[in-house]
């Protein structure tokens, strides 16, 4: 069994289609948790319809603020998190689950796709965390025969459809109220001993291109800022910038270096976990070290214990 906490606002025109995919799911959540944040459009009733006509369905609505996708993201989600766990745990009503999931309001998964991680995690007893693909639709329309399913396994997972297995979600401390808290999470998960996945067969599609809420250059230039933030190797800073401006559009790839570089000139004070810190700064950088021996040597890096 598992539980859902799906952060929200002003997604009246996402919101019906998610909860359609949600409500359509070959195994349905025990309880999902809309958590509005004070939406000024028709969000509220919305899931207050949801709510009406499907007990497990609970939402929340927070005091309106600004759209922010760093600490007043992790927050509102954390506020989910916090409140859907108590509930579940509180000796009254004893909500038995096993996984804890993270749906973004404009990510619609497919009909099985919340059955099929779960299976995963039966596969692999050391699975603490794991999503499938996200594919972009931003047109707002899913079409799910024009989706490949052979992408590779094994990325880190995605933010939006993820589930974390329970013991590895309260080992790395639940999830953290910082920028970038997926990402966090994930490190905290491999630095604990536990493996996180992307499994390429098991899709969602997201309505809305990845960090355009507030602009596309905002968004990226917010990225770019997290990756000072965390204490990201500059190495792999310019690495993304490069495999950003090649892809339309190009400017992307300028906005996430400049918000790195204005964040390092400026002496933005970064997180205080030195844990996190040391991980961008030496272990991401061995990850991907590690990542293009193999690709290029697949047979020698197996043996190769410069990279173990």
């Amino acid at each position: 069994m598992y539980i859902v906490v799906t952060p929200a606002k002003d997604e009246e025109d996402y919101l019906p289609a998610v909860a359609d995919a949600v409500i359509g799911q070959t195994r349905t959540p025990k309880l999902w948790l809309i958590v509005d944040d004070g939406s000024t459009d028709g969000t509220p009733e919305i899931v207050g319809d949801l709510q009406d006509e499907n007990e497990w369905i609970q939402g929340i609505r927070l005091p309106p603020r600004e759209r922010d996708i760093t600490f007043h993201y992790s927050y509102v989600c954390r506020t989910g998190f916090d409140l859907l766990t108590d509930y579940c745990d509180c000796a009254a009503n004893h909500i038995d689950y096993d996984f804890i999931g993270l749906l973004d309001a404009d990510t619609v998964p497919e009909p099985g796709y919340f059955e099929k991680l779960i299976n995963e995690f039966d596969r692999d007893g050391s699975l603490g965390i794991a999503s499938g693909h996200i594919h972009d639709m931003p047109d707002g329309n899913v079409r799910w025969g024009e989706i490949k399913r052979d992408w590779p396994d094994g990325r880190l997972p995605r933010g939006s459809g993820r589930l974390w297995r329970k013991e590895c979600f309260f080992d790395t401390g639940g999830y953290p109220v910082e920028p970038a808290p997926d990402s966090i999470s994930n490190a905290k998960a491999i630095m604990r001993g536990w493996n996180v996945k992307r499994f390429g067969h098991i899709v969602a599609v997201q309505l809305r291109g990845t960090r355009s809420a507030e602009g596309l250059w905002k968004g990226y230039k917010t990225s770019g800022s997290i990756a000072h933030y965390v204490n990201k190797h500059p190495v792999l800073v310019f690495l993304n910038s490069c495999y950003l401006a090649a892809k339309k559009p190009h400017y992307t790839g300028i906005a996430y270096g400049y918000g790195y570089l204005t964040s390092v000139l400026r002496r933005v004070k970064q997180i205080d976990d030195e844990e996190i810190r040391d991980y961008y700064w030496n272990e991401r950088l061995r990850e991907y070290m590690r990542g293009v021996l193999k690709s290029v040597h697949p047979a020698e890096s197996a043996s190769n214990s410069l990279y173990r």
